[in-house]
């Protein structure tokens, strides 16, 4: 019934926001009168931020449209190149008659599946196109999702990460934002087990929860404090009609959406009071970047609920890939069988989503990769989000990313010349 009035509700507030943008365009006209007075200004802003407030926000766009290579600017455009029934496999594709035939390293982009699209990544994917053959999953939201479709769950993405290796081919970099840290790490030792020639050349985990039981964080603490069945009764609803996806059972984007923004409703609030200010002040930098921030935030997607309560019970409540006993498709997941992979974790000081030391711990499991193919690095002064966006991802944490993957592209050759010769 829940996500019955949560559709209502926004069915109910229409005819008002129909009247607040008609009392916004009379405040703001340059042709009235009330848009050159102090009530005017403050009415429009108060319409605009009722506006923010209420609007149901849609899958953003990419909006990487160009960057610069070597001085140039470079026309980018994002084709989709492998498609699958919940995820899309995006390249991001430079205009080739600008730079020419590159040879710069394959890079798969592994998006968190946890409610936000993959656009939450823009920064990410943006710093590095120009130095890298980009691919990314771009998730499809449970909602539009038919019930015949079939179910979608842990394993499954676990799969959906190695079909999206092998299609990209020989060499592939992986990079694991957050929650898909863990069925990266467990692809990876999927392959490494069955002596896949295409196992990742590198993967690189950013603020992933490996091991929870390190620095246990407020988020950890509830996905571990209750029992699962509260999880089912409580946060996972069906979807309704007239939605592609009806009758599925999912846990909605904006539950999860509810639950962060009270986690932080002060400063929320806040953030929504200063945006009142500077509409009166006519402050459209701050507006901007207040806009920009949740047009992405708000933007929320369902999750199966087949995927999320096997998540929360395999990571956060059994500790499933640290304890050895995480399994994928019946078999046993063991990190140690990974030796021709190269590891880097990134990890955020300030990280209140996964705390230190919860991604590191993938170096225990993983204990046969050489130590000159181990990586670790803590940004200072960071939390989880500025990890992989904005200026500390792209001045400090996205150079020593490519650092590694340099380094990783010539040991393997030069090892590969070495059997050549031999």
């Amino acid at each position: 019934m829940l996500y019955h009035a949560y559709e209502l509700t926004h069915a109910a507030v229409r005819p008002l926001r129909m009247q607040s943008d008609a009392l916004q365009y009379l405040c703001r006209s340059a042709f009235s009168p009330v848009a050159y007075t102090p009530a005017g200004k403050a009415m429009a802003a108060a319409c605009e931020v009722f506006e923010n407030v209420t609007r149901r926000y849609r899958k953003p766009a990419w909006g990487i449209d160009e960057v610069e290579i070597d001085g140039q600017a470079v026309g980018v455009h994002p084709e989709l190149v492998y498609g699958k029934l919940f995820c899309d496999l995006l390249h991001f594709k430079r205009d080739e008659s600008v730079t020419g035939k590159r040879k710069d390293p394959k890079v798969l982009i592994v998006a968190p599946l946890s409610g936000h699209y993959a656009t939450l990544l823009r920064g990410t994917v943006k710093a590095m196109i120009p130095e890298h053959e980009v691919y990314v999953t771009d998730w499809r939201d449970a909602r539009v999702m038919p019930l015949a479709y079939g179910r979608f769950d842990l394993d499954d993405v676990i799969d959906y990460v190695m079909d999206f290796v092998r299609f990209i081919g020989p060499d592939t970099h992986v990079i694991a934002v957050c929650q898909p840290a863990v069925p990266v790490l467990a692809a990876a030792a999927v392959m490494a087990a069955k002596r896949d020639p295409l196992q990742p050349a590198s993967m690189t985990l950013i603020g992933g929860p490996i091991d929870t039981r390190r620095n246990p964080t407020a988020v950890n603490d509830l996905a571990a404090s209750r029992p699962l069945s509260w999880f089912e009764q409580s946060v996972i609803l069906s979807v309704p009609f007239p939605n592609p996806g009806a009758m599925r059972r999912v846990y909605p984007g904006f539950v999860q959406l509810t639950g962060f923004m009270t986690m932080n409703l002060e400063r929320h609030l806040d953030a929504h009071s200063d945006l009142f200010r500077h509409l009166i002040e006519g402050d459209c930098d701050s507006v901007e970047q207040h806009q920009g921030f949740y047009e992405e935030y708000r933007s929320v997607m369902d999750l199966t609920a087949e995927f999320y309560l096997q998540t929360i019970e395999t990571v956060f409540q059994e500790h499933a890939l640290p304890k050895g006993t995480m399994r994928h498709r019946g078999a046993l997941v063991d990190c140690g069988e990974i030796r021709d992979t190269a590891l880097m974790t990134i990890e955020g000081e300030l990280d209140d989503i996964c705390g230190l030391g919860q991604t590191e711990a993938a170096h225990d499991l993983c204990r046969n990769i050489p130590d000159d193919d181990r990586h670790h690095y803590v940004q200072p002064d960071v939390g989880h989000y500025g990890v992989f966006n904005g200026r500390r991802w792209r001045d400090e944490i996205q150079p020593r990313l490519k650092k590694m993957i340099r380094a990783t592209e010539r040991r393997r050759r030069s090892a590969a010349k070495r059997i050549a010769g031999a």
